[in-house]
């Protein structure tokens, strides 16, 4: 790639005060995100797991899901979920079952031994999230939280 001369840069407009603050969350973001996975990555430790095994397991507590799917409730490719769901599997913490609507695509499922996994990091999670949420306001961490979803719908339809 040939870099031209500064001098020959173009020139960005100037940002409007939302555009600053937006750049300014995401900053913030980037931050917070780094700190979490470290987090993360304690908390699940408590279960045996990753902070990535966790997430792929968290899309399936509920009901069971192709790889796709969980790749998009959790906002990561489904390629990085296949590769976390067969190692699931292969530990005994996940398996894939029929899925009716699909012939090709199994479902994930979480078994006992991932739902004991996860049941040991929640005893864990609960003080972590107590302490952190402790002397924050209530409804400021509500208006972060939907500004947040607002932020992923945007980027989301983008």
């Amino acid at each position: 790639m040939t870099v031209p001369p500064r001098k020959d840069w173009p020139q960005p407009d100037p940002l409007p005060e939302g555009g600053v603050l937006v750049t300014d969350v995401i900053l913030a973001t980037f931050r917070l995100n780094a700190r979490l996975m470290e987090a993360a990555q304690d908390l699940a430790a408590h279960g045996g797991l990753t902070a990535a095994w966790w997430q792929v397991l968290g899309g399936v507590l509920d009901e069971p899901r192709s790889v796709a799917d969980v790749g998009r409730i959790m906002g990561v490719s489904r390629q990085g979920v296949q590769r976390i769901a067969d190692l699931l599997v292969d530990r005994g913490l996940a398996e894939y079952r029929p899925n009716p609507a699909h012939r090709r695509a199994k479902l994930l499922a979480c078994t006992e031994a991932g739902y004991w996994a996860i049941r040991q990091i929640s005893v864990a999670q609960h003080p972590f999230a107590e302490k952190l949420s402790a002397d924050l306001d209530l409804d400021e961490l509500r208006t972060t939280l939907a500004t947040m979803q607002a932020l992923i719908t945007r980027l989301e339809e983008a």
